[in-house]
């Protein structure tokens, strides 16, 4: 046997096998399913308040056993707290035709989406309900190309009242800040205003939905003397949370919020466990991409509501926590 000849052969093998790798490795590329994760708050790596919560969904894609960048590849769009971007970013994905469209940070967010496309699944996570929103017809049964979870963030509104009321009882005004351009705030405004009346209190409202306009919110809120402030479960304002809880704390006023201000400093929180919603969220993108619809997935409803006192906080106001209350937290932080 002719020895050059073998090596000639082995060289050619070799080179052929480097020139068609490219060829293999874009093929893996495109037939890797695609995430479209789209978003209504800054980008993660410019808001420490969501890493968590893009984490939380990348471990419930992991349960359902997909990887990022392994075998499957997501693709995000952040419309950085401006909801008029969201059309135009959901309009991107459903071009790019992803296998799964997420959206979240917010019902605007998921309203986008469905009118972006009726074709592509959709997996949502939101403080509202969806069947009044218009996202499903059912919980039980969606129908369309549209499923998720909802966290209840946005019907809290009339117990976070309450448990302002019993720290600060001799409050005769309480503050609600609010985000008018959330879907959701007309509902939020009504179960204020209805809440406080139950309570025998009355309600100012705090309307902000940019930075600069939280400022003007707690202004307001100082000259007008307001005792007590109740944050609505906002999309926006968990992005702004160290700034919303340091000029609470600024003003010495008394304020409960979603359930995660309290770790960031916050007096009270009430609400539904987050980052537990996107982990559900990505459990149900991973579903999909193994071939269930979206029309056959109930929405899930984290139906568990966590009070979190915090004790730090309370003692620099100079309040003490009713027994009957401490009684009843899920987590204090001392």
């Amino acid at each position: 046997m002719n020895l050059n000849r073998v090596r000639r052969r082995e060289f050619l093998t070799l080179l052929g096998a480097a020139a068609a790798s490219p060829i293999v490795a874009r093929a893996q590329q495109q037939t890797m399913p695609v995430i479209g994760f789209l978003s209504g708050y800054p980008a993660e790596s410019f808001t420490p308040e969501i890493q968590p919560y893009i984490a939380a969904f990348r471990r419930g894609l992991s349960e359902a056993g997909y990887t990022d960048g392994q075998n499957v590849a997501i693709e995000y769009r952040w419309a950085e707290n401006q909801s008029s971007r969201l059309p135009v970013l959901a309009a991107e994905l459903a071009r790019r035709k992803v296998a799964v469209l997420v959206s979240t940070g917010g019902a605007a967010s998921t309203l986008a989406a469905k009118a972006a496309t009726n074709t592509i699944p959709i997996v949502f996570t939101t403080g509202g309900d969806p069947v009044k929103l218009g996202l499903v017809a059912s919980l039980n049964r969606p129908g369309g190309n549209a499923t998720g979870v909802t966290m209840l963030s946005n019907v809290l509104t009339a117990k976070r009242l309450e448990l302002v009321n019993e720290v600060v009882p001799s409050a005769s005004a309480i503050g609600f800040l609010v985000d008018p351009n959330n879907p959701n705030a007309a509902a939020e405004t009504s179960d204020a205003e209805v809440g406080a009346r139950t309570i025998g209190k009355r309600v100012v409202l705090l309307r902000a939905s940019t930075e600069h306009e939280i400022d003007i919110a707690f202004a307001a809120l100082a000259k007008q003397r307001i005792e007590a402030l109740v944050a609505a479960g906002e999309v926006f304002f968990e992005s702004r949370r160290s700034q919303i809880v340091a000029l609470a704390a600024q003003l010495a006023v008394p304020a409960v919020y979603n359930r995660e201000f309290a770790s960031a400093g916050g007096l009270m929180g009430y609400g539904s466990n987050i980052a537990d919603a996107y982990r559900q969220a990505g459990i149900y993108a991973g579903r999909i991409l193994k071939g269930e619809k979206p029309a056959d997935l109930p929405v899930q409803q984290t139906v568990k509501v966590e009070l979190v006192l915090n004790l730090k906080t309370a003692k620099t106001l100079g309040i003490t926590f009713p027994l009957s209350l401490l009684g009843r937290a899920d987590e204090v932080i001392e």
